[in-house]
């Protein structure tokens, strides 16, 4: 099962808007319009089977609604992978993820830069306990502040993999943003995974080759972040950039099945 463990896709009603955020807040043109339909045809292009797809509530009044589109898309797409979200500000995170595990949410993504707080903010700690054991965690990792100043770094993240250890931990972006050679010396070689999202077009050379050298090749996930990027593209530039033979693409396309056990056995069934 060939699965893009980072993408996003957003209701239509607000999918233009959140694209031209995107846009904004990156300074790139993203590829695609935001929709699920629209990533599903880039899916199908790329040969990928699944996408997990994620949202981040900005505010805590936002943590519903998001996760109602969560639920919404993973009834009318079965081939996605919606991750819900959560928010420290909010009032009741423990029912609320009662309600995504019992719907059957396998992920829940944070995105501290946009979410309004700080990876070693206290009050995020309650709602990381309650996430061990029972959710995949992406974490946005990174961006233009210095690390030490950032919402989002690679020790922040590796704090939290030390004092949850409980937790499936998915460092984006090769485990940060901008902060690769942090990423090098906090979470390479770690038990985190991590993702390829939106790192070629910036990462050096000897960033990349240093953080895959020294990282779990089993723990390393393909990511294209659409609709930022587009799925077909970013293979084919891990493939240049990486002298990736076919079977070395595979391996990196199927490394998250391992995530989802449940969807490794449903797809086998469908393949019987």
């Amino acid at each position: 099962m060939k699965i893009d463990i980072h993408a996003h896709a957003f209701h239509p009603k607000i999918a233009d808007k959140a694209v031209r955020q995107l846009n904004g807040h990156y300074h790139i043109e993203a590829v695609g319009d935001g929709t699920p339909e629209d990533l599903l045809r880039k899916l199908a292009a790329a040969g990928i089977d699944r996408a997990a797809v994620h949202a981040a509530a900005t505010t805590p009044a936002q943590v519903i609604p998001a996760n109602n589109w969560a639920l919404e898309l993973a009834r009318i797409h079965p081939s996605l992978i919606p991750f819900g979200t959560v928010h420290p500000g909010y009032a009741d995170n423990a029912r609320e993820l009662d309600r995504l595990e019992r719907a059957g949410i396998r992920g829940i993504k944070i995105h501290a830069d946009f979410q309004g707080f700080r990876l070693d903010d206290p009050a995020l700690r309650p709602v990381l306990e309650a996430l061990e054991g029972r959710f995949v965690v992406m974490f946005h990792v990174g961006d233009r502040l210095p690390p030490d100043r950032n919402p989002s770094c690679p020790a922040k993240l590796a704090a939290i993999h030390r004092d949850f250890p409980g937790l499936t931990l998915i460092a984006a972006h090769l485990g940060g943003w901008l902060h690769w050679d942090e990423a090098l010396a906090h979470l390479a070689g770690s038990g985190v995974y991590m993702d390829t999202s939106s790192c070629l077009p910036y990462i050096r050379d000897d960033q990349l080759r240093a953080i895959l050298d020294r990282h779990p090749a089993e723990r390393v996930l393909f990511g294209s972040d659409y609709p930022l990027y587009d799925p077909s593209v970013e293979l084919e530039r891990l493939r240049t950039r990486l002298h990736l033979s076919d079977a070395d693409l595979e391996r990196l396309l199927t490394n998250a099945a391992a995530l989802f056990p449940d969807l490794k056995r449903e797809n086998m069934r469908e393949s019987a």
